[in-house]
């Protein structure tokens, strides 16, 4: 019981971070990679890099390679005490609608 009330708290912990909960939110309508997820946010590639490892770690995402790049996206098995907030979360369809069409390709342009 001590365990599963630590896992608990790890799980609500990393939720409630302000910038882990949008990444979340995106993630709940698409998979997407690094370079879509820094375009929608605003910050740097390290830094959202840094949150994506803490969620994956707590096995909240999954991570798939397609060529370079690496997708995230929401673990299908994940505890039923972290779906229950997805409910909640803010529909981010208009923000993901205005991704530049393959954002991470223009990026490793650059």
């Amino acid at each position: 019981m001590e365990q599963k009330i630590q896992e608990m708290a790890e799980a609500y912990k990393l939720l409630a971070d302000k910038t882990r909960l949008t990444i979340v939110a995106l993630l709940k309508e698409k998979e997407l990679c690094v370079c879509d997820i820094t375009d929608i946010i605003g910050m740097s590639q390290p830094n959202a890099s840094q949150h994506l490892r803490k969620l994956k770690s707590a096995g909240l995402l999954n991570e798939k390679k397609k060529g370079q790049w690496v997708y995230y996206s929401l673990n299908p098995d994940v505890e039923a005490y972290v779906q229950c907030v997805y409910p909640y979360l803010p529909s981010m369809k208009e923000k993901i609608a205005g991704l530049k069409n393959n954002s991470c390709d223009a990026q490793g342009e650059v």
